[in-house]
């Protein structure tokens, strides 16, 4: 199969480490999708790579982030890259130009603002490009089902970046799942330090809030747990508290804790008989500024016949430096940044972080060489737009209830979603 042509839109701390004034804080001090893209194209599944962003004048201080701890580092790894717009302009339209570069079947990841997925994803769909959208994938319901009609259309994989599907003990999880019977209750909790509210204090509770940004990961799983049970979301209801992250500077709407109380339900088709569940799901982005964990994620599910426990915050790796002041747990299964001993390259193919990465690389290589059809993906149990429009379904429910004070209901009728 050829080689995969990909623009990366979005210059952030997700795609390349680097958040305006140096290296992030986090845990992805190198960023997830670059290093990512950088290696595989070393191994010849990634070909062209690009990359987009807002103000062009960011880009030399961003190569020389990537050559500093990138190149030197993993023995002397490719990261070059095209740019767009031009280092000496600021353009917020520049991806359209650069989309425009490229040819059917090429790629683009999107790792921006909530805000600008729909459009910057439309625009690809409709030139027959592939995408790769980080979640949450859209924020309306209607967008989501907007991007699946033109999918369709075009004929194109568009795939959601819920990289903890991957993660090991989750996905252990959701195949034990189909053992246990039933639904029952479920429950999720994820959070980040305040400290993480200055890299996003720019859209924090204007553009979107902490469940779009961290509900989304354990929303999505649940739903492939239980989606595959047969169980669907009905009806969504919010609460939020207030107070901290407008005392650091956040726009006064911004919410510092987010819980959604999401009801399911099950109708046997032989009986008519209506089975229900419940689950919780809580996103916090004012976690203590020394948690010792950049993302404490945890969940518990219960069904009928018994019940699974997950703690993803400490993973029984903790680090104590004097630098820190503190015990520091990391996460080397989501992405793993040691190089090789033997050839000094990058060594962290098997992190949840990059597969999901070579996932969608994968699956665009094999649609183009006509290996695979768009819906042999869905078939996969992959994040795809079809797979995931019930996650879409409950944050916007979620979003709605908070702002308009009120329950909201999910309806579907087979592949008709509607929220009132």
């Amino acid at each position: 199969m050829n080689p995969l042509n990909v623009l990366m839109i979005g210059t952030g701390e997700y795609t390349t480490g680097f958040i305006g004034t140096g290296g992030s804080q986090s845990d992805k001090k190198v960023g997830v999708v670059g290093l990512s893209m950088f290696d595989l194209r070393r191994r010849g599944k990634v070909g062209r790579l690009g990359m987009v962003g807002v103000n062009g004048s960011k880009f030399p201080a961003i190569r020389s982030h990537l050559h500093k701890n990138i190149s030197i580092v993993y023995n002397n790894l490719d990261t070059s890259f095209e740019s767009f717009p031009a280092d000496n302009v600021s353009d917020p339209e520049a991806y359209k130009t650069a989309i425009d570069s490229l040819s059917p079947g090429d790629a683009i990841t999107i790792f921006t603002p909530d805000t600008t997925h729909y459009p910057i994803a439309l625009y690809a769909i409709e030139r027959k490009i592939h995408v790769m959208i980080t979640k949450p994938a859209v924020k309306l319901l209607s967008h989501h089902l907007a991007l699946l009609e033109a999918a369709e259309k075009s004929g194109v994989f568009v795939y959601i970046e819920h990289h903890k599907r991957y993660d090991p003990a989750y996905a252990d999880a959701k195949h034990r799942a189909k053992s246990l019977g039933d639904f029952n209750y479920f429950y999720s909790y994820m959070s980040q330090p305040k400290f993480q509210l200055e890299t996003f204090k720019a859209w924090a509770g204007v553009d979107s809030d902490i469940s779009y940004y961290l509900n989304s990961h354990h929303i999505d799983i649940c739903d492939s747990m239980v989606s595959q049970l047969g169980y669907t979301p009905v009806k969504v209801s919010a609460s939020a508290s207030t107070g901290t992250a407008v005392s650091l500077g956040c726009h006064p709407s911004t919410e510092d804790t987010i819980s959604l109380l999401v009801h399911w339900e099950k109708v046997d088709s032989d009986t008519g008989e209506k089975k229900h569940a419940t689950a919780v799901y809580t996103a916090s982005w004012t976690a203590p500024q020394k948690a010792g964990v950049h993302s404490n994620q945890y969940f518990h599910y219960l069904a009928q016949k018994g019940e699974i426990n997950i703690n993803q915050a400490k993973r029984g790796y903790e680090v104590s430096e004097d630098e820190a002041g503190q015990l520091v747990w990391y996460n080397p299964f989501y992405m793993r940044y040691a190089p090789c001993e033997e050839t000094g390259e990058f060594n962290g193919q098997a992190g949840y972080g990059y597969v999901s990465m070579e996932k969608f690389v994968d699956g665009c290589r094999g649609v183009n060489s006509g290996e695979l059809g768009v819906k042999d993906l869905d078939g996969r149990g992959l994040p795809t737009l079809r797979n995931t429009v019930a996650t879409t379904a409950i944050l916007e429910a979620g979003r709605r209830s908070l702002d308009e004070g009120r329950e909201v209901k999910i309806l579907r009728d087979g592949e008709k979603w509607e929220l009132v």
